[in-house]
């Protein structure tokens, strides 16, 4: 990684340079120091060394080697963007992001990408940025390194899902604004807490038909299963959502389909977008409002 450095940095030291223009955590900076390279115009430098208008700082990450917890297993990875820096895929539903340790010859999302990174010869790791139920279809986001995963961390990632919850809902949109924590009965399931996590959720009613109610939603904040609870509290679980209170009659998985994505390229600096499909089986119940 290189940068240029500008007037504004001049007399600035490295270690306040990295930490407070290039966000690097304090710990990255302790392993760039101690297993990485500083390179200042191509000279090995520390970190307090002081930068003047124009030079060139490089830095060397320590190497990231492939894991060795998350075995290769063939799968198919539906990628709908890759570069040097990110990889975003489409995951199916029934397939979970990474794998339990009580359950390792189960393939996951995790095993199919480490099974395409041993077909392609890379020898990396990589980092989970956005995950998703094992239970829930759409986007996710891969960062290909340590220091990207990070960036895409300090900056929030506009998440957009479609999903299909029963009853007519009665408002056309809202905001659900409503603590989450877990349930103390079961190492799963969370609940509307008082002593909870802020989680928001945002609503638009799309159409309702057959006692059913098809809607978008983006996610303010990210708590485990936040759609799943906030709709479920409200009277409207999903369709397919049997863990809270869902009928399975229509189908067997909740109705939860991440199906935008957007963020600041960490690199580019440029918003990029993404959009996913729709599912067959979401599709078919979706064909049925408009049939």
């Amino acid at each position: 990684m290189r940068w240029k450095i500008t007037d504004e940095y001049s007399q600035s030291t490295v270690r306040d340079y990295l930490l407070h223009v290039r966000f690097f955590s304090n710990r990255l900076l302790k392993d760039v120091k101690e297993r990485g390279e500083i390179r200042l115009n191509g000279e090995h430098v520390t970190v307090r060394t002081k930068l003047i208008s124009g030079d060139q700082l490089e830095i060397q990450f320590p190497e990231e080697v492939r894991s060795t917890t998350i075995s290769p297993m063939p799968l198919e990875i539906e990628k709908v963007y890759e570069d040097s820096a990110i990889l975003v895929v489409n995951k199916q539903s029934g397939l979970a992001v990474l794998p339990n340790p009580n359950d390792a010859n189960m393939p996951t999302l995790a095993n199919g990408v480490m099974h395409d990174y041993q077909k392609r010869g890379i020898e990396k790791t990589f980092h989970i940025v956005t995950r998703l139920d094992r239970n829930t279809s759409g986007l996710v986001v891969i960062a290909k390194d340590r220091y990207t995963h990070h960036l895409l961390q300090q900056r929030p990632i506009d998440r957009n899902y479609l999903a299909i919850v029963e009853g007519d809902m009665k408002e056309e949109e809202g905001i659900i604004d409503l603590p989450i924590g877990r349930k103390p009965t079961s190492i799963i399931e969370r609940m509307v807490s008082e002593t909870g996590k802020r989680a928001i959720t945002h609503f638009r009613l799309l159409e309702k038909k057959n006692n059913c109610s098809f809607i978008k939603i983006q996610l303010e904040t990210g708590r485990t299963h936040q759609i799943r609870v906030h709709f479920s509290y409200m009277g409207h679980p999903l369709v397919g959502d049997d863990l809270y209170g869902g009928s399975t009659q229509l189908l067997s998985r909740q109705a939860l389909h991440c199906q935008s994505l957007s963020f600041i390229h960490p690199y580019s600096e440029e918003r990029i977008h993404f959009n996913s499909h729709l599912p067959n089986d979401l599709k078919s119940i979706y064909a049925s409002f408009s049939s």
